[in-house]
């Protein structure tokens, strides 16, 4: 584990090669998993404003998901998560003609009709957070839906953290991504 701040980071992080296939895995994360993608409190207070702009986006399942359930819902785990359609893909989520799953929020964001990118769990996908009293962790989920993901890594020699510079900025500032990339400069040599 590396201690930077109040986060404490695997080593898989830096150890594990990961860039996104879509071609091969068809963004099987919007589709796949037991619930929706987990949300902060800000988050889903959000989801709350930007929704009506999120909604031309979406497949009419995943509106008549939100009209029945909210922007977001409680799990059985007691947390936020984003609603889904008959348990299966997030209510946000829409479809490609080569059926490869994209998020609706997304491309809100891209066509400029919102700030909002997506929710923190998703752009950071495979690293999963979790907060403790004093630390939060920060981890690198696996996930066999993802091995497409960990080959292309492998291929181009990218590691986790790399690919997922943006977001990780996003969450932890700047500071905090040169000191990660300097850990790994001088540990994983």
């Amino acid at each position: 584990m590396i201690e930077i701040g109040d986060t404490l980071i695997s080593d898989e992080v830096l150890e594990n090669r990961f860039v996104c296939d879509l071609a091969a895995c068809k963004g099987a994360c919007c589709v796949e998993g037991d619930a929706g993608a987990p949300l902060n409190e800000d988050e889903a207070e959000i989801l709350d404003e930007i929704y009506e702009k999120v909604k031309p986006y979406m497949t009419p399942e995943g509106i008549q998901s939100v009209e029945e359930n909210g922007t977001y819902v409680v799990d059985f785990d007691n947390e936020l998560v984003t609603p889904l359609i008959n348990n299966k893909e997030c209510a946000y989520t829409y479809f490609e003609k080569d059926g490869t799953a994209k998020c609706a929020i997304e491309k809100a964001h891209k066509n400029g009709d919102i700030d909002f990118k997506k929710p923190i769990s998703c752009h950071l996908y495979p690293i999963r957070l979790k907060q403790y009293e004093t630390f939060m962790s920060v981890n690198y989920h696996h996930w066999p839906i993802c091995k497409p993901a960990c080959e292309c890594g492998s291929q181009l020699n990218v590691k986790t953290y790399q690919f997922l510079k943006e977001p990780l900025i996003r969450k932890f500032g700047e500071e905090w991504f040169e000191t990660l990339q300097a850990v790994d400069q001088q540990y994983f040599k």
